[in-house]
């Protein structure tokens, strides 16, 4: 059976060596140590057999300057166009940009990475500079409009909050605050109408969504207290529930018997992936939730569906 990996990271020398520099991951997650043979082992393991690299550490918090973040971006951009044009039935790759609040630099490798490059997509993160910049931020509009017209595939990676200050030393930032900082970008977008408003772009949330599908029916009521209260006009629950269901959603350490039952009571069959989180999830992890998935009940169709065939619609116009 085909198995597509929408959540694979891949990380360089070069890029793991600047994330050391910066003084390492601000989420507190210690960057892996990471190799090609070492990808191959893990979807030989799991099944894959193709995979679409992302980085996890944005490069906005990497390097210092706008000048050093877009050559940072680039220098990995370009490496994985090497790999995947060396096997392009194994690789795919979702570009990396530069910070989005450096709007001229972000928009030029999105059109170099998807017009020359021809990446699958692109990778944005959940939040921006050093205040509360979620993807739904007005700064954001022009990078939106771009990936709009280029009808492009946009995977959203989790990263630390504003306040990386942990609430004890066992709670790295991956634990709870990655999922609830993919909700916090998803719901942003869904209550300023970004989502809506560019509705070619195919947006995958990472790990099955954060909290976002426990949570959407509390938000569809909260909303619209807070529109009455502040007195602006508020989307209704059809509206929000109709954003919310538009969104793709990887299962990447999301396949537990639990989140399944969600995930799948809450989402369109055709709006679901799988994912591995490889390398920052160990090899053992990632065996073990695919084993999850492999054992949880699910018809041909469906698992097919979850397997591959959504991912090759989602990426139809890039191959």
């Amino acid at each position: 059976m085909s198995l597509i990996d929408t959540h694979h990271h891949f990380v360089p020398d070069f890029y793991a060596q600047a994330v050391e520099d910066a003084g390492g991951d601000p989420s507190g997650w210690p960057t892996p140590s990471w190799t090609l043979q070492g990808s191959l082992a893990s979807m030989q393991r799991n099944g894959s057999t193709k995979s679409i690299l992302s980085l996890t550490a944005p490069g906005a918090v990497i390097a210092p300057t706008d000048e050093e973040r877009r050559a940072l971006a680039r220098k990995a951009n370009e490496y994985a166009a090497s790999l995947r044009n060396k096997d392009p039935k194994k690789w795919g790759f979702f570009a990396a940009l530069p910070c989005l609040l450096d709007t001229e630099g972000a928009l030029a490798e999105i059109r170099y990475t998807l017009d020359v490059l021809k990446a699958e997509g692109v990778t944005l993160f959940t939040r921006y500079g050093p205040r509360n910049q979620y993807l739904g931020d007005a700064a954001f509009k022009p990078i939106w409009e771009e990936l709009n017209t280029r009808t492009a595939v946009v995977f959203i990676h989790p990263t630390h909050p504003a306040d990386t200050a942990r609430v004890n030393p066992l709670l790295p930032q991956p634990a709870i605050d990655y999922p609830h900082e993919t909700t916090r970008t998803a719901v942003d977008m869904i209550i300023t109408n970004t989502k809506r408003s560019y509705p070619l772009c195919k947006v995958i949330l990472s790990h099955a969504g954060g909290t976002l599908p426990f949570l959407i029916t509390r938000i569809c009521t909260v909303s619209q207290e807070a529109a009455v209260t502040a007195r602006i006009y508020g989307k209704s629950s059809e509206e929000i529930m109709e954003d919310f269901r538009s969104f793709y959603f990887d299962l990447a350490l999301s396949s537990s018997e639990a989140v399944l039952k969600l995930v799948l009571e809450m989402i369109p069959r055709d709006h679901i992936t799988y994912g591995s989180d490889y390398p920052y999830a160990s090899p053992d992890k990632t065996l073990g939730f695919k084993q999850a998935l492999d054992e949880f009940p699910l018809d041909q169709d469906l698992r097919d569906k979850i397997y591959f065939k959504n991912a090759e619609a989602i990426f139809s116009k890039t191959e």
